[in-house]
């Protein structure tokens, strides 16, 4: 039985605790509902009737603009106040931000090589492998607006289902997880460790 830390880190702090775990447990449910509504538009226009990205994004581009120019015309005529756009520029804050995560994904990406084609790290290879094989047949089943769709119909309920059933779910992980490591543990005796490994010692990491 899962024991009941009263230090567990709640999943609304796991989420980040701001507007978007708000969103994804569905305490400001009017996000939610417009999150979901238009997720679900979008999957339906592109995946079903078969509508094409770029003329939807060119109508509608095309409908904002023409709003805003007759907006701003009569506002002119009319002696009323111009269309209330926002900043249209991206603060230098940002661009930092951006370029943080991206920094930090190109360098766990190169960690990977490098310990794939370098350090021959044979059980690090399989389990890439195998991770990218399952990345790929998932693949092949969804198109990729459907996997998003899936996406995000599994963020708006899964973290709601385990706020709610917390305990049960963790009790049932870990069962799972000692059944993982327990199956790992006997493909490593009894294949992993028989496979002959190359030495690093005859060949050069740098020319």
């Amino acid at each position: 039985m899962a024991d009941s830390n009263p230090t567990r880190v709640s999943v609304h702090q796991a989420l980040g605790g701001g507007t978007v775990a708000d969103v994804l447990l569905w305490r400001e449910w009017c996000s939610g509902v417009v999150m979901l509504t238009s997720s679900t538009m979008v999957w339906y226009l592109f995946e079903r009737a078969g509508y094409n990205f770029l003329s939807f994004m060119a109508n509608v581009l095309s409908l904002l603009v023409a709003i805003l120019f007759f907006w701003a015309k009569s506002a002119s005529l009319l002696n009323r106040s111009l269309p209330p756009l926002p900043n249209l520029e991206i603060s230098e804050n940002t661009v930092v931000i951006i370029t943080d995560v991206l920094h930090q994904w190109i360098n766990h990406t190169l960690s990977i090589a490098h310990n794939i084609a370098i350090a021959r790290d044979l059980k690090f290879f399989l389990k890439v492998a195998v991770s990218l094989w399952l990345v790929s047949y998932i693949g092949s089943l969804f198109e990729f607006l459907t996997l998003v769709y899936i996406g995000v119909i599994l963020s708006l309920s899964v973290p709601v289902v385990y706020d709610k059933y917390q305990h049960f779910i963790d009790e049932k992980l870990c069962v799972t997880r000692r059944f993982i490591q327990t199956q790992y543990r006997k493909i490593d005796e009894v294949v992993l460790r028989k496979l002959p490994l190359p030495s690093n010692g005859g060949y050069p990491l740098h020319s």
